[in-house]
């Protein structure tokens, strides 16, 4: 016999005994009761056949009746419950032999001092095998005290089945309801009432005192006559337990009549009954005299005794059969979860779109369509109702536990969709995303997923508008995608400034207090009691200091331990804000009087720049981020050792602030087909792209046969570059094909067209109809995007988003040229005015080149040394002669190889308005050099990142913000004016 304790409520008490439990503790037993169903508390089986012989009691009949079947061994009572164990522990073997770390386990809430029933349960869950725990109670607790340990174990994932044994006033409609419907096996809650009605059972339970009444009359049937046909009387049938009574006896046939204890004409429906239950609570008899010859009695009531007070044999009475067919109803739960943690096939439902032409505003078509409520979504790809976290009625926070759950569960094909050099007006690779899964889902019926990164509300309230597609294929509801979606920026906000607080404030103390005064504050005595924090010991460990007793540190050893020795030039760590604010830039702190003329000059950044944001991105669980966050350098001390913000003692508290921003935020398309929106790295200085979690849930849900389109951001050069040798390198994944978005505006800049910003007309060159740029925009920067991916070993299919401007005859230019370049399919896509059904043939063409052996690799190997890495991607990826190195990158190549940092990979951070480091050079440069003028590196991110040219990470607002057309009615709260 398996044996588990879930908690215990009080501390250094001895584990009570099944029948000695101490009140308000949770104790350990196998311990069993028939739950009091309706108004019946305990349970009993009397089988009392009428004998025809005159001067015969019903007792006399019970002894001379229970004897035969002892002698021959007949098909009596014994029989049936010896076979329904057996039957449960074939079913309990089976189960575990497929899922051998399963332990089904039954919890019994307890409020009643009679633990004669609840022995019976204990012995039969031991012959099963069945772990159960036991909540001890007040009998005279409160409704809200029982409904708080049922929640309790409606969600602990070790419990399979909960079984009330309270007094009958307490089993209330509200207690009775409040259990999870798949955890009532003794089916009394509403929901498995009406399923039982309905004869619906494949989710529902047959509530077991029922069942075996049943069992019992189809036995006495067997030696008499058919249940088919017979009549059948029930005494104080209400509640729960009647009504199930009632349907399982209809159902196969009997007459049921009903009837009160008190009822007048009680003796008359006796003699009319081939069987009598009696369900009231109390002791009941039925005289001899009344019942009709073969009549059976089963007796429900209060009595353990029979009713000359002979004790019945330990199989005997309701218990013993009612708690074997609880146990079974335990192991079917069991079953039925480990079916449920399952792979779950799709039952997607598509929204359906009407576009219009012309194409309206992306909000308001966004507002034109009703989405799915998320719960209804989630449940249409699979997900188990625990795994999600609702905000609202149109996203949620997904799991990590859905890892373990389908871990076993083949990923399906990985798709990345990049794309060229862009114009500073972005080319659509988001769009792309959305159009192409919807025309995967929604057009050719194929499990899709789309991961989108958390657009930043600095571009948002700038220059570019927001990142949830456009037209007829974007992110629903849009304002709130666009918006705060989950708060995930704001939590790395508040983590990243945690940091810089703990910085400032930490190299004040150290500079105005001496070693013992720092050292008091920093291990204070809390009630005469004085230790160091486990952060504090982690910090001691990595000093080589084995002693934990903070009285019996050295000197030398606290001077260690309190002093950081932060220098105040060597802080590399920043605050940051999700604005573009250029007037942070630089800044100075410490100005007031309070600071003790602690000045010094630092900065903002943007929000999505943070080191953090990167962090969340490539973190594969919670345990992982925490170790990431841990590690991040700060800055040096004074003698040159880099400082973590675990040295600062920072790490645990960033853990807390990020533990929901690390779960993936569910969506969906104007189209019902769902998205993963996670994480939004600044894509100069980090890898920019989504998270790896993201990838990974939608790679287990979508199935074998699915894909799942992820975003790189930037051109191919820097986002497909980095999503290949920083991001795969740290997921472990690897992807089936890249989708390389063009543009006939983007060709025709490289081409030599004039230049195009934000803001501005574009010029006749870009509206008119112009091969000869198109031609030399192909033959140029998309044939050289196309190598970039093909370095990598991976298929390429170029996407062509059409604009209303492009002309037929340049849309066939560029799809001709692409497939010369060695594009596998090239095609033209009208998802922003279409929808799903204008990306069908890009849908069609990915699905075909990923049945294309892919032969992934990397483009260097984590041993080649930091100058060398950088080299390749200049010289094989950008196109540069060679590279050239400042004094001060040097200086940090040579540092981060004594520090150990030298086979992290590397993230450039350069324009990516250009494949070279000057903006204005469009095309394919080629005979120059890459300066590097600095070399710096995340840690807890797991890279070095060196600067090409100077790299602003806080963005300035124009000269008119997109905030100028942003609105809200404050009547009906709609916004107006986001794009």
């Amino acid at each position: 016999m398996r044996l588990s304790t879930l908690r215990h409520a009080c501390r250094n008490l001895p584990t009570p005994s099944v029948h000695q439990p101490r009140t308000g503790v949770r104790v350990f037993g196998l311990a069993e009761r028939s739950l009091p169903l309706g108004h019946s508390s305990n349970s009993q089986l009397l089988l009392r056949g009428a004998s025809s012989m005159s001067g015969s009691t019903s007792a006399e009949t019970a002894l001379k009746l229970g004897k035969q079947t002892k002698k021959t061994d007949g098909p009596g009572y014994e029989n049936t419950v010896r076979e329904n164990v057996q039957r449960t522990k074939e079913e309990m073997v089976a189960l575990q032999r497929g899922h051998p770390a399963l332990k089904p386990m039954l919890a019994i809430i307890q409020a009643d001092e009679d633990d004669r029933l609840l022995e019976i349960n204990k012995k039969m869950a031991a012959k099963i095998g069945l772990n159960l725990t036991q909540i001890c109670l007040p009998r005279e607790c409160t409704e809200d005290e029982i409904i708080e340990e049922v929640l309790k174990l409606n969600e602990d994932p070790r419990v399979h089945g909960v079984y009330l044994h309270l007094p009958p006033a307490s089993l209330t409609s509200r207690v009775l309801n409040t259990l999870k419907p798949e955890k009532d096996v003794d089916g009394v809650s509403d929901l498995n009432v009406g399923r039982l009605v309905r004869g619906d059972m494949s989710q529902g339970f047959t509530p077991p005192l029922a069942n075996a009444v049943i069992e019992l009359l189809a036995r006495h049937g067997e030696q008499n006559t058919p249940m088919e046909g017979r009549t059948v009387l029930v005494v104080g049938g209400e509640g729960p337990l009647g009504v199930a009574l009632q349907c399982l006896m209809q159902r196969r046939g009997m007459v049921v009549l009903n009837s009160q204890r008190s009822s007048e004409g009680l003796q008359k429906q006796v003699m009319q009954a081939n069987a009598v239950v009696l369900l009231a609570a109390g002791h009941m008899d039925v005289p001899p005299t009344w019942l009709r010859p073969g009549a059976a009695v089963i007796h429900c009531g209060s009595a353990l005794m029979t009713d000359h007070g002979m004790e019945m044999s330990s199989l005997s009475g309701v218990g013993p059969l009612t708690a074997a067919l609880r146990m079974q109803n335990v192991v079917q739960s069991s079953s039925r979860w480990a079916k449920g943690q399952q792979y779950r096939p799709w039952t997607l439902r598509n929204l359906k779109l009407q576009p219009l032409s012309p194409v309206p505003s992306d909000i308001e078509i966004s507002r034109a369509q009703t989405p799915k409520p998320v719960d209804q979504l989630a449940q249409e790809i699979g997900l188990l109702q625990e795994e999600t976290e609702a905000y609202g009625r149109t996203k949620a926070k997904v799991r990590l536990s859905l890892l373990d759950r389908l871990r076993e569960q083949p990923d399906g094909k990985y798709v990345l969709v990049a794309g060229i050099t862009p114009t500073p007006l972005g080319e659509g690779k988001s769009t792309v995303v959305i159009g192409l899964v919807q025309a995967l889902s929604a057009h050719l019926k194929l499990n899709s997923f789309a991961c989108l990164r958390q657009p930043s509300q600095g571009p948002t309230f700038g220059v570019k508008g927001g990142a949830a597609g456009g037209g007829y294929a974007q992110v629903i509801p849009m304002e709130e995608f666009n918006l705060h979606l989950t708060g995930d920026i704001h939590a790395i906000t508040a983590a990243n400034n945690l940091v810089a607080a703990a910085i400032d404030a930490r190299m004040l103390h150290e500079a105005t207090q001496t070693d013992k005064a720092l050292y008091s504050r920093l291990v204070p005595s809390v009630n005469g009691d004085r230790r160091f924090s486990p952060i504090q010991i982690a910090r001691l460990r990595r000093l080589g200091i084995s002693e934990i007793d903070p009285s019996a540190l050295t000197p030398q050893e606290v001077s260690s331990f309190v002093r950081l020795d932060l220098d105040p030039a060597k802080v590399t760590w920043q605050r940051v804000v999700d604005t573009n604010d250029r007037f942070l830039r630089k800044i100075t702190v410490g100005q007031a009087s309070t600071e003790k003329g602690h000045v010094r000059e630092t900065q903002f950044d943007i929000a999505v720049a943070s080191e953090i944001m990167a962090i969340l991105a490539l973190a594969d669980g919670l345990g992982d981020m925490k170790t990431r966050l841990g590690r991040m350098v700060v800055g040096s001390s004074r003698s040159g050792q880099p400082v973590t913000a675990e040295d600062l003692g920072v790490s645990g508290a960033l853990a807390v602030l990020m533990k929901d921003a690390i779960k993936p935020t569910l969506m969906q398309t104007l189209e019902g087909s769902p998205v993963f929106v996670h994480a939004g790295p600044f894509a100069n200085i980090a890898h920019g792209n989504s998270s790896v979690l993201a990838d990974k849930l939608a790679l287990k849900l979508v199935g074998e046969d699915g894909f799942v389109v992820t975003e790189a951001g930037f051109g191919a050069d820097i986002g497909m570059e980095k999503f290949f040798n920083i991001k795969c390198r740290a997921s472990g994944l690897r992807p089936n094909i890249v989708v390389l978005v063009a543009t006939v505006r983007a060709l025709k800049m490289h081409g030599g067209g004039p230049n195009v910003s934000a803001g501005s007309p574009l010029p006749r060159e870009y509206i008119d109809e112009n091969l000869s740029l198109v031609a030399k925009g192909c033959s140029s920067n998309l044939r050289k995007q196309i190598q970039i991916a093909h370095l990598f070993g991976v298929p390429v299919v170029v996407a062509l988003n059409v604009f209303k401007t492009d002309t037929q005859a340049e849309i066939n230019l560029v799809c001709q040229m692409a497939k010369e370049s060695g594009a596998s399919d090239a095609v033209p896509c009208h998802h922003w005015a279409l929808g799903g059904r204008g990306s069908v043939e890009l849908a069609q063409a990915v699905k075909q080149a990923s049945s294309q052996p892919s032969h992934f690799q990397f483009l260097y190997s984590q041993e080649t040394p930091i100058v060398e890495k950088i080299r390749m991607i200049a010289q094989k990826v950008y196109g540069a002669d060679d590279i050239e190195l400042s004094p001060e990158a040097k200086a940090k190549i040579d540092y981060y190889n004594q520090q150990g940092y030298g086979k992290l990979p590397i993230c450039m951070a350069k324009t990516h308005l250009s494949l070279s480091h000057l903006p204005e050079k469009k095309g394919t440069p080629t005979g120059f050099t890459l300066p590097i003028r600095d070399i710096r590196a995340s840690i807890g991110a797991g890279f070095i990142y060196p600067l090409v040219g100077t790299m602003s990470t806080m963005p300035g607002l124009p000269t008119r913000p997109c905030f100028y057309d942003i609105d809200l009615d404050p009547v009906t709260e709609e916004i107006t004016g986001l794009f």
